[in-house]
């Protein structure tokens, strides 16, 4: 995030402290609501899937194959966690594991064609609702929204 010279926290006055409070307020709904979207839609998918499964899954349909390591460090959670949630998808036959070419002990996941499936009608319906809920919004500012959430994200992931 941008910062005037005194950064947060700073003894500039407490219109900083004020800024800070208000975006962890809204992030805090905006969190809340967004795990109980996620959990309506995974349940779209497959109704025995966990909430959490729904950003495997996307994260699955943007990149293609990948190693439950790379899988479990994107979605923050260790190897046991990732290794239950991906036996869970795979005996839902929603991914499939195949062997890494590229070093035979390692296993590539992917979507099967019935998670794609699922996973994109689910999507579908995802997008729907924001252009929904934001129609009254200027491309513009969705657009910049979507910009300083990438900026956020990233932040965090280096954090």
């Amino acid at each position: 995030m941008d910062q005037g010279p005194e950064g947060p926290g700073a003894g500039g006055g407490g219109s900083v402290d004020q800024e800070f409070l208000a975006l962890e307020r809204e992030l805090t709904v905006l969190l809340r609501r967004a795990r109980a979207s996620s959990g309506e839609m995974v349940r779209e998918v497959h109704p025995d899937l966990e909430s959490s499964a729904y950003g495997l899954l996307v994260r699955l349909e943007e990149r293609g194959r990948q190693r439950a390591t790379e899988l479990a460090a994107y979605i923050g959670v260790g190897k046991a966690t990732m290794s239950r949630q991906l036996r869970a998808l795979e005996e839902l036959g929603l991914v499939a594991r195949e062997p890494d070419p590229a070093d035979g002990r390692a296993w590539l996941v992917h979507l099967t064609d019935v998670g794609r499936e699922r996973f994109g009608t689910v999507r579908d319906a995802r997008r729907a609702r924001y252009v929904r809920e934001l129609a009254n919004w200027d491309r513009g500012e969705v657009a910049e929204l979507a910009r300083l959430l990438h900026r956020l994200n990233r932040g965090v992931e280096r954090g």
